[in-house]
């Protein structure tokens, strides 16, 4: 019988959630074709602190620049060294749903000295996220919860709970496409975001595009790239899954696979949670809390007889009435996002490998509550995550996933089955969403070489993905990070920074098969 496994959605800097992705529009030649859509006029006023706001007014729909228009929340901390600057560089935190204006003020610290004395350094909240005109599927969370109370937390199991799943994101589309009065529905791709994304660097006064994107921000770098080539400045794209195998899937075989196993995460979860059992067991306990007298063996034997028992009988932590029940599977979406930062980050509590280990300790000390309701109900306004997410990807019919969440148990143990149920709910989002969905071609040449950084024990996007992308562009250099962790950003390494430091201020790339170490390492 396959080991269970273990696998999430990215959760950046001091906090944001993610969990990643995505695709775009028609080919950049249909676009041109299109009217010009008009440059917004920005008014920055302050805002957080050293911080500057703005809104910029941008088309719905990019094929009516004239017609009804949606409004970006955008944010910028101005360069240090105004006598030196460069320009602005934007930065897209991932997601898809992680809005840029509260996750930049979080991580600018992290932006190595020289980027933020010469850049501007953007961010704006996408179409759809945040601050952004968003859809209002419901009239509050409230709302939103009640249609989603009765589904499992985490993902479904067993045929009662896959039905349920099924017929309620059916509902959620459905109750969407009722109460879209904008047209923004049709107008969530990726491709639309990076028609914005245009739109912006244009209304800073850039010639080209300077551009920092993580996990789900590297793809929308990607189709910004391919249907701008000539607008490129310097993109560093930082842990990026293979755009074909996301988008549509390589081949018959992928494409009838949802696109988290077309992408391979569930794999990519499964070596890294093995590397984090191995060196929590040679850690020992007081380096990590669940390490298990017999080192690494014994660690993996041990969470497997922790995911079986929450398998069968749920535990409940905290103290009421601040207390919370985990069965398997919503101990999988709670746990999983510890994966993604391995060292711990500096005034970052709760992020790195030390303290998944704490929270796996607990969970097996905590007495079973065969008594305790299980958990329900969903994340909190899926809608601003769905929008890009089931716009840019091919999804096979809803039929099909129970025998794909059995494929990935098979493959990546009993967390495996936690991706196939994310884009499950794809299936029930309206068919008008894919309208500016973008395919490719992934290779157009640029005016400028685009730096791609992948992590070798990346948990989320494969590095074979990061590897991929290098490959299929037509002017890429990949920069690998030895170590652990989703995105180079999460994860410190000063050797990256400094070579990604010099390619955003001067163009110049790291000499190919470039291979970097972390700062420091989990444990």
């Amino acid at each position: 019988m396959p080991r269970p496994r273990l696998t999430s959605a990215f959760r950046l800097g001091a906090a944001a959630a993610a969990a990643l992705l995505l695709a775009g529009l028609a080919p950049a030649a249909s676009a041109a074709a299109a009217p010009a859509a008009p440059v917004p006029r920005l008014d920055w006023q302050p805002c957080a602190s050293d911080f500057e706001c703005a809104r910029a007014a941008v088309p719905t729909d990019y094929r009516d620049p004239a017609g009804r228009t949606v409004e970006l929340a955008v944010i910028r901390h101005p360069a240090t060294d105004r006598a030196h600057r460069i320009g602005s560089l934007f930065f897209n935190p991932g997601g898809p749903g992680v809005p840029g204006t509260q996750a930049l003020p979080a991580v600018y610290g992290m932006f190595p000295e020289q980027v933020r004395e010469r850049f501007d350094i953007v961010s704006f909240d996408p179409r759809g996220i945040g601050e952004s005109t968003t859809l209002g599927c419901f009239p509050g969370t409230e709302a939103e919860q009640q249609l989603l109370a009765g589904l499992p937390a985490g993902y479904p199991v067993g045929a009662a709970q896959e039905s349920a799943w099924s017929a309620t994101y059916a509902r959620f589309g459905r109750q969407c496409a009722d109460t879209d009065r904008t047209g923004l529905l049709a107008h969530l791709s990726t491709a639309d975001t990076a028609r914005d994304l245009d739109l912006l660097r244009a209304a800073v006064g850039d010639r080209r595009l300077s551009y920092l994107g993580t996990s789900y921000g590297s793809y929308l770098g990607t189709t910004y790239a391919n249907l701008f080539p000539d607008r490129v400045r310097a993109l560093v794209l930082d842990s990026a899954p293979d755009p074909v195998a996301w988008s549509t899937g390589r081949g018959p075989g992928q494409r009838a696979l949802p696109p988290f196993l077309r992408t391979g995460g569930d794999l990519a979860a499964t070596r890294t949670l093995d590397a984090f059992l191995d060196q929590c067991g040679d850690a020992g306990p007081a380096a990590c809390a669940f390490a298990a007298d017999g080192g690494p063996a014994a660690t993996r034997a041990k969470f497997d007889e922790l995911i079986d028992r929450l398998g069968r009988t749920p535990v409940t932590l905290g103290t009421a009435p601040q207390t919370v029940t985990f069965d398997q599977a919503s101990a999988v979406s709670t746990l999983l996002p510890r994966l993604y930062t391995a060292a711990p980050l500096p005034g970052v509590p709760g992020f790195g490998w030390p303290a998944l280990g704490g929270l796996l300790q607990q969970l097996w000390t905590a007495a079973p509550d065969a008594s305790a309701p299980l958990p329900t109900g969903g994340a909190l306004r899926q809608a601003q995550t769905l929008g890009a997410l089931c716009a840019d990807t091919a999804n096979p019919p809803a039929s099909s996933h129970p025998a794909a969440a059995a494929l990935a148990r098979d493959r990546a143990g009993a967390t495996g089955p936690y991706w196939v149920w994310q884009t499950q709910r794809c299936t029930g989002w309206p068919a008008e969403a894919a309208r500016d969905r973008y395919t490719g071609p992934w290779d157009r040449p640029t005016s400028a070489p685009i730096l791609v950084v992948g992590l070798t024990g990346d948990p989320a996007w494969p590095y074979e993905g990061s590897r991929t992308l290098a490959d299929t562009l037509a002017r890429g250099r990949l920069l690998t990070v030895d170590g652990y962790g989703h995105t180079a950003l999460g994860n410190p390494s000063a050797c990256a920074w400094r070579y990604e430091e010099r390619y955003l201020v001067s163009g110049a790339l790291p000499p190919a098969g470039t291979v970097c170490e972390p700062d420091r390492r989990p444990f």
